[in-house]
């Protein structure tokens, strides 16, 4: 599956089989950040806080997003939420193609 398979399936009723990260971007997709949210936030692997990073940052809680970011051993993103979120995805994707 690809960044564009991944979102269709965001007009589904139920999330795929897939990783609590990418889960929760697939809830963010259909509007439910709470939810997204819900999912990461209890995680402790950097996939994990990574996205949690995004979420708080599409919040605009930018302090937080930071910890989270940093937590994710990750730059703090300069792209659009869009590309970031495709960013994201494809990088989880990837992760679970090659395992």
């Amino acid at each position: 599956m690809d960044v564009r398979g991944f979102r269709a399936t965001a007009g589904g009723g139920s999330a795929p089989e897939a990783s609590a990260p990418l889960r929760a971007l697939w809830h963010e997709a259909q509007g439910d950040w709470k939810r997204a949210h819900e999912i990461v936030q209890d995680e402790d692997d950097r996939d994990s806080a990574w996205v949690h990073a995004y979420l708080h940052r599409k919040e605009g809680d930018l302090a937080n997003a930071g910890y989270w970011y940093r937590r994710a051993r990750k730059p703090i993103a300069k792209e659009t939420l869009e590309q970031e979120w495709e960013a994201i995805v494809a990088a989880l994707l990837a992760a679970r193609a090659s395992a």
